[in-house]
C-alpha cells in the first residue's frame, strides 16, 4: 500500500509540497492512478499552471500521491498502485479520491498537499483521515496541466493538517493570498440525516465560536445532488470513453462502471439537471444574502472498512457545492467516539478568505473543548 506513486528526494528550508499525480511536473509522467494512462504517459514537457507559484516560492516537492484512478472514486482504494493507509485507522478506507494527498499531510510527510476536487475529492479523504481540505471556487486555480475528469466541476485545491496549512497551500497557489481579518459570522446550520454523534460534535464546534448561528432550509439540496452526479459522469465518459476504448483491461472495474454510466445517460435527463443546477444556484445565491457561511456535515457517515466503502457516495454533502462552483472548507472535529467528524464550511464564489478566517476562529474554538 502507498501514498506517493513517485517520491523525490529533496533538502532545503523550503515548504514540503506533495502533489496528486494528475497535476503535470515537467520531466514526469503523469498516471492519473491508472495503468492504461501511465502506460501511455511520455513525460510532461512543462508544469501544470497551478505549480507556478510553489515553484517560485521554492516549496519541495517531496512526490506524486496516489489516488482513486481517473480521480472518478470516494474510496481511495487503487488496484493498480495500492492503497494509502487510513493513519486513523489502518482498516477504513482513506477516501478518495485524493487518497495519498490526506494520507501526506497526516503522516507529516508533507507540510501541504495538492489535490483536486470534482465531485468531493478533496473533502471526502480529509474527512476520512482527519485532515482539513479546501474546495476551490470553480475557475480560480486554473487547471492548465491537469489530467481533466469533469471540466466543468474539476478544481485544485490545498490539503493539510489544519487551516493553517490550507492558508500556506493557498499562498503557493496564488501569491499574494490573504485571510480576511474576521472573527464573527452569521451561519446558516443546515440539517440532513446524519449520524449522530457526527451531528453533536459539529453542534458542540458551532457552539463554542459564540458565532451567530441559525437554522436554515435549502430547497432542492437532494436535487442538487442528483443533478450534479449525472453531469459529473457523463462528463467523466467524453473525457475518458475513448481510454476506456483503446485499454478496458487497464482501467478498474470500479471506474469503467462509473465511466459508462455516463455514457447511458439521454439528452432529456441531462437537460433537466442542468435547469436543476440554474435554480439551485439561485437558491444558494439567495441563501447567501441572510448568511456568510453555510455549515453541513463533510460525511454523514464515519469512513467505512476497506471492504466496502461505496456507502460514501450516498453519504457525501459535497456534490451540491461543486454543482454551484462555490467554494468549501473540511475540517475535523471531535466527537464523543474513537473518530473525528469531518465539519463543511460552505461560502458564496471567491469567498475563500473568508472561509479559511472563519476555520481558524473554529480550530481555535475546538481546541477549547
Amino acid at each position: 500500500m502507498s501514498t506517493f506513486i513517485t517520491r523525490f528526494d529533496t533538502s532545503g528550508p523550503g515548504v514540503r509540497l506533495a502533489v496528486k499525480d494528475l497535476i503535470d511536473m515537467e520531466g514526469v509522467p503523469t498516471t492519473a492512478g491508472c495503468r492504461a494512462v501511465a502506460n501511455e504517459a511520455a513525460p510532461a514537457t512543462r508544469d501544470a499552471a497551478c505549480l507556478l507559484g510553489a515553484r517560485a516560492a521554492g516549496a519541495r516537492i517531496v512526490g506524486r500521491t496516489n489516488l482513486h484512478e481517473l480521480a472518478l472514486g470516494v474510496t481511495g482504494v487503487n488496484p493498480w498502485y495500492g492503497t494509502p493507509v487510513n493513519p486513523l485507522d489502518p482498516g477504513l478506507v482513506p477516501g478518495g479520491s485524493s487518497s495519498g494527498s490526506a494520507v501526506a499531510v497526516a503522516t507529516l510527510e508533507a507540510d501541504v498537499a495538492y489535490g483536486s476536487d470534482t465531485g468531493g475529492s478533496v473533502r471526502i479523504p480529509a474527512a476520512c483521515c482527519g485532515t482539513a481540505g479546501l474546495k476551490t471556487t470553480w475557475g480560480r486555480v486554473p487547471l492548465e496541466g491537469v489530467w481533466p475528469l469533469s471540466p466543468s466541476f474539476d478544481t485544485v485545491g490545498p490539503m493539510a493538517r489544519d487551516v493553517g496549512g490550507l492558508v500556506l497551500g493557498m499562498e503557493l497557489l496564488e501569491p499574494g493570498f490573504t485571510v480576511a481579518d474576521l472573527a464573527r459570522f452569521r451561519v446558516g446550520r443546515f440539517r440532513i440525516d446524519t449520524d449522530p454523534l457526527i451531528d453533536a460534535a459539529i453542534d458542540r464546534a458551532l457552539a463554542a465560536t459564540e458565532w451567530d448561528v441559525g437554522a436554515i432550509e435549502l430547497p432542492r439540496w437532494h436535487e442538487a445532488t442528483a443533478a450534479a452526479g449525472l453531469l459529473l459522469v457523463a462528463e467523466a465518459w467524453e473525457t475518458d470513453r475513448e481510454l476506456v476504448a483503446r485499454r478496458p483491461g487497464e482501467i478498474g472495474a470500479d471506474v469503467v462502471g462509473r465511466l459508462k454510466l455516463g455514457a447511458s445517460l439521454d439528452a432529456r435527463g441531462l437537460a433537466s439537471a442542468q435547469v436543476v443546477q440554474q435554480e439551485w444556484g439561485a437558491v444558494l445565491d439567495e441563501m447567501f444574502q441572510r448568511v456568510e457561511v453555510i455549515v453541513t456535515p463533510t460525511l454523514t457517515v464515519f469512513p467505512p472498512g476497506l471492504d466496502g466503502g461505496e456507502e460514501l457516495l450516498m453519504a457525501r454533502c459535497t456534490l451540491p457545492v461543486n454543482l454551484a462552483g462555490v467554494p468549501a472548507l473540511a475540517l475535523p472535529v471531535p466527537t464523543s467516539g474513537a473518530l473525528p467528524a469531518s465539519l463543511q464550511l460552505i461560502g458564496p464564489r471567491h469567498s475563500e478568505e473568508m472561509l479559511l478566517a472563519a476555520g481558524l476562529v473554529l480550530e481555535s474554538a475546538i481546541s477549547t473543548l
